[in-house]
C-alpha cells in the first residue's frame, strides 16, 4: 500500500528569495541612475558613439532600412532602437529602461553563478556561496563603470547580460548542453554579435563544455557532433542580418561588418599603444573615423571603393605592421595585458567622466580595486571551487578577444562579473580564515593581495592619456555652449598634450566661438603644422574666411577640405557657396550638384541650388 503524503501549505506559494531581492535592488539603483540622467544635458547625444547609433536609427525610421553597401559599422543595437522608437518614439528613456533591468538581470546572474559555483561538498571548506553571491552582486550594483554604460545609448549591458548568461548555463550543470540548448545558446549569441561582435569569445566555452562534460546518453562522437552542428547553425541564423544584407543585398562581401580592418589597425599600428589611438587622418568619435577610413583609402586608390576592399586594405597594413615588426608586435601585446588589468581608467568616450561630473552616477567602486581583489580570489578558487575554472575562462576568453585591437573601459566591462565573483569570494575566503585561526592562509592571500596591488596599480605615464578625459570634456562643454568650462577642460588637456593636433583644433574652434577669428584662426595653422591633411582645419579656416569675405582664401581651404575628404557634403556646399559669392555660377553649380548627391535631403542645398539657378543680377 503507497505511503500517503501530507502535502505542504506552503507548496505552490510565491516567496521572494535573495536572487529576487538582489534584482529588485540593483533595478532600482540603475532606474535612479537614469532618473538623474533624464535631469541632465546628457540624456539626448551630440556626439560620440551615442549620437552614432542615435542618428543611424533615425535614418532607418526615415526610410533607410538598407544600405548600398556592406555595414560600416555593427547594425543590431542601431535596428533595436529604431524599434523601440516605433513603437515609443524618440526617447532615450526606454532603451535606458531596457537596459537597467539587463543590467539588473547581470547581478543576478552574478548571484546565482556562486551559488552553483561554490557548493562545497564539506560545508567548512569555503565560505557560504549565498554571501559571497550577495557581496558580489552589490559589487556589481555600485560599479562605476556598469553605472554609467547601462543608462546611456550603447549596446554594452546587452552584451555583458547575454556573455554571463551563456556562462551561467554552463556553470549551472555538470552535463553538455543538449543539441537544442546549444541551437538557442548559439541564437543568441548571434544576434547579439550584430550590435557586439566580441560576445563570439564565448563560443569556445560551449564547445570546452561540449568536449570535456559528459553527455546525457550514450557519449558517442555523432552526438557531439551534431551538437556543433545545431551550434554553428544557430550562430548562421543569429548572424544572418549582416551577412544576409552584405551578400545577398549590398553584394559586398563580409561577414558582419566592413569596419573591422580598420579596428585591427588602429590596434596593430606603429604608433598603437594598446588604447584607441588614431593615426595620423583619423578622427576620434566612430562616425568621424569610419568616415575617414573610407575616405583615406579611396583617395588613394582614386575611386570608389566597396567596403570589403576597404576592410581588406587596412586588415593588410595591419597585417605587415605584424610580420615586418613582430618584436615590436609582441611588445604591443604585452602593453595590452598590462592595460587590461590596469587601474587606470582609459574611457575613451569620457561617458564616466561626464556623468559624475553632472552627478547622474553614485559613487561606487572602480576597476582597479576590483582587479587588485579578484587575483589572490582565482588563485584560492582554483583548487577549492573546480567550476570556478569555467568562470577563469570565461575571464581569460573575454580579455584575449580585445588583444586583436585594444582596451577601453567599456572593452573589459565584461570581464567585471567574473572578476567581481573572485573578489567577493577571496575577501570572505580571507574571513573565514581569521575566524578559524588559519593564520598561513591569511598571510598568503595578504602576500598576494599586495603583488595584485602593485602590478594592477603600476601607474601609466604617459601624458596624452591623462589628457583624454579633459580633451573630451572640454568637447562636450564646447557642443553645450558651456565656453568657460570648455576653456577650462582644454586648457588642461593642452597642458597635457601641447603638440596634439585635436587638442590645438578644438581650441580653434573654442576660440571661434568666442568670436575671436584670429586666435582660432592661429590654432587651426597650429594644427594643420602637426598634421598638414586636418580636414577640419581646411574647413573652418575656410568658414573664416568666408565670413571675412576673403573669397580667394576661402575658395582655397575649401578645396583643400574637398579633396580630403571628397564625400564630405558640406564642405562641397560651401565651396559652392563661395563660388556664387565670386560670381563664378557654373562651378558652384558642378559644387552644389555633388553636395545634394551626397546628401539629398538637405533643405539649404536644394536651396543654394536654387540661388544658384537665379539669372545674375
Amino acid at each position: 500500500m503507497p505511503t500517503l503524503v501530507k502535502s505542504d501549505p506552503s507548496a505552490g506559494r510565491f516567496s521572494l528569495g535573495p536572487g529576487h531581492l538582489v534584482f529588485t535592488a540593483v533595478f532600482a539603483l540603475r532606474c535612479w541612475v537614469l532618473l538623474r540622467l533624464t535631469r541632465s544635458p546628457l540624456l539626448l547625444p551630440s556626439r560620440g558613439d551615442m549620437h552614432f547609433y542615435n542618428d543611424w536609427a533615425r535614418q532607418i525610421l526615415s526610410g533607410h532600412f538598407t544600405q548600398p553597401l556592406a555595414f560600416y559599422g555593427l547594425p543590431g543595437y542601431a535596428y533595436l532602437l529604431a524599434f523601440l522608437y516605433r513603437l515609443f518614439g524618440e526617447n532615450p528613456f526606454i532603451p535606458g529602461l531596457l537596459q537597467a533591468a539587463l543590467d539588473a538581470g547581470t547581478a543576478l546572474l552574478i548571484y546565482e553563478i556562486c551559488r552553483h559555483v561554490f557548493t562545497p561538498a564539506k560545508p567548512a571548506t569555503i565560505p557560504n556561496s549565498r554571501a559571497i553571491g550577495v557581496i558580489a552582486a552589490l559589487g556589481w550594483a555600485f560599479f562605476i563603470p556598469a553605472q554609467a554604460y547601462s543608462a546611456v545609448l550603447m549596446p554594452t549591458a546587452w552584451f555583458v547580460f547575454v556573455f554571463w548568461l551563456v556562462v551561467w548555463h554552463v556553470v549551472r550543470s555538470e552535463a553538455a548542453p543538449g543539441a537544442l540548448e546549444c541551437f538557442v545558446l548559439a541564437l543568441l549569441i548571434g544576434l547579439t554579435a550584430t550590435a557586439v561582435a566580441t560576445i563570439l569569445a564565448v563560443v569556445p566555452l560551449v564547445l570546452a563544455a561540449l568536449l570535456f562534460r559528459p553527455a546525457n546518453g550514450p557519449r558517442r562522437w555523432p552526438s557531439f557532433v551534431r551538437r556543433v552542428g545545431t551550434l554553428i547553425l544557430g550562430l548562421a541564423i543569429g548572424t544572418s542580418p549582416c551577412w544576409v544584407h552584405n551578400y545577398f543585398i549590398a553584394k559586398d562581401p563580409v561577414l558582419l561588418s566592413a569596419h573591422s580592418g580598420i579596428n585591427f589597425w588602429i590596434g596593430n599600428n606603429p604608433e598603437a599603444n594598446g588604447y584607441p589611438r588614431f593615426p595620423p587622418g583619423l578622427r576620434a568619435g566612430q562616425a568621424a573615423m569610419l568616415q575617414d577610413s573610407i575616405t583615406q583609402v579611396e583617395a588613394v586608390s582614386g575611386r570608389s571603393l566597396k567596403h570589403a576592399e576597404v576592410s581588406a586594405y587596412w586588415s593588410h597594413k595591419a597585417n605587415e605592421f605584424v610580420t615586418e615588426h613582430f618584436g615590436s608586435w609582441l611588445k604591443l601585446l604585452a602593453q595590452k595585458v598590462r592595460n587590461i588589468w590596469s587601474a587606470f581608467q582609459y574611457d575613451d568616450l569620457s561617458i564616466i567622466t561626464n556623468l559624475r561630473e553632472q552627478s547622474v552616477i553614485l559613487p561606487g567602486i572602480s576597476f582597479g580595486i576590483v582587479a587588485a581583489l579578484a587575483i589572490p580570489g582565482m588563485l584560492f578558487a582554483w583548487r577549492r571551487a573546480t567550476r570556478a575554472r569555467w568562470v577563469l575562462a570565461g575571464i581569460l576568453l573575454s580579455m584575449i578577444a580585445l588583444l586583436s585591437v585594444f582596451i577601453t573601459e567599456r572593452y573589459r566591462l565584461v570581464a567585471v562579473p567574473g572578476l567581481i565573483i573572485f573578489a567577493a569570494f577571496g575577501l570572505l575566503f580571507f574571513w573565514q580564515a581569521l575566524l578559524v585561526n588559519e593564520v598561513r592562509v591569511a598571510i598568503a592571500y595578504l602576500v598576494f593581495l599586495a603583488g595584485s596591488t602593485v602590478a594592477v596599480a603600476w601607474p601609466q605615464k604617459d601624458p596624452s592619456l591623462w589628457a583624454l578625459d579633459s580633451y573630451n570634456s572640454g568637447w562636450q562643454a564646447l557642443e553645450s555652449n558651456d565656453l568657460p568650462l570648455a576653456e577650462h577642460k582644454l586648457a588642461v588637456a593642452y597642458v597635457y598634450v601641447p603638440d596634439n593636433s585635436e587638442t590645438l583644433f578644438a581650441l580653434g574652434n573654442l576660440r571661434f566661438a568666442q568670436n575671436n577669428s584670429a586666435a582660432a584662426r592661429s590654432f587651426y595653422r597650429a594644427a594643420l603644422n602637426l598634421d598638414p591633411n586636418h580636414k577640419g582645419a581646411f574647413n573652418n579656416l575656410g568658414v573664416i574666411a568666408l565670413n571675412e569675405k576673403q573669397y580667394d582664401d576661402a575658395e582655397k581651404w575649401f578645396r583643400l577640405a574637398a579633396t580630403a575628404d571628397l564625400r564630405n557634403a558640406k564642405t562641397h556646399f560651401l565651396l559652392a557657396k563661395t563660388l556664387l559669392a565670386k560670381n563664378e555660377r557654373a562651378a558652384a553649380r558642378t559644387e552644389i550638384e555633388i553636395a545634394i548627391q551626397l546628401r539629398p535631403d538637405q533643405p539649404e542645398f536644394s536651396a543654394l541650388k536654387n540661388e544658384i539657378e537665379q539669372p545674375s543680377p
